[in-house]
């Protein structure tokens, strides 16, 4: 290589490098909550997260709930969001829980059956933290 197409390989190095160093900051800082939210707002945007995964396993193992998860989630947004940037990550949130498990999974399993339950118990769990320490 000569002096410029080095300095240019060093250049977009460097440059492709801050990007991955940068880009994770973003996300993050994009999924953290708002000055103003409650103290229990991650609980709630992984709750958000169960109800997403539970919305597709469910009905991918034959469990027929009523009202469906996905009913329950705009309940919970109604209760809870009135702010719509907040409502629209825990939409996201809700999104990335089905996603994360609509890719894995075209039948039902004896792993999506334990995924299932780890959730209902991981979902029961936050409700009664939050409502037994927030009243909420």
């Amino acid at each position: 290589m000569r002096n410029g197409q080095i300095s240019d390989f060093i250049r977009r190095t460097v440059f492709a490098a801050a990007l991955v160093l940068v880009m994770p900051v973003q996300v993050v800082l994009a999924q953290q909550p708002g000055i103003d939210a409650p103290p229990y707002e991650q609980q709630l945007m992984r709750l958000s997260e169960i109800f997403g995964a539970l919305h597709f396993l469910r009905p991918l193992c034959n469990e027929n709930d009523t009202p469906s998860w996905r009913d329950q989630m705009e309940d919970f947004l109604d209760a809870e969001t009135v702010n719509e940037n907040r409502r629209r990550r825990f939409i996201e949130r809700f999104n990335q829980g089905y996603r994360g498990f609509s890719v894995a999974y075209r039948e039902c399993t004896d792993a999506a059956r334990i995924a299932m339950v780890q959730y209902l118990r991981e979902g029961e769990t936050i409700i009664g933290d939050v409502t037994s320490r927030y009243g909420r």
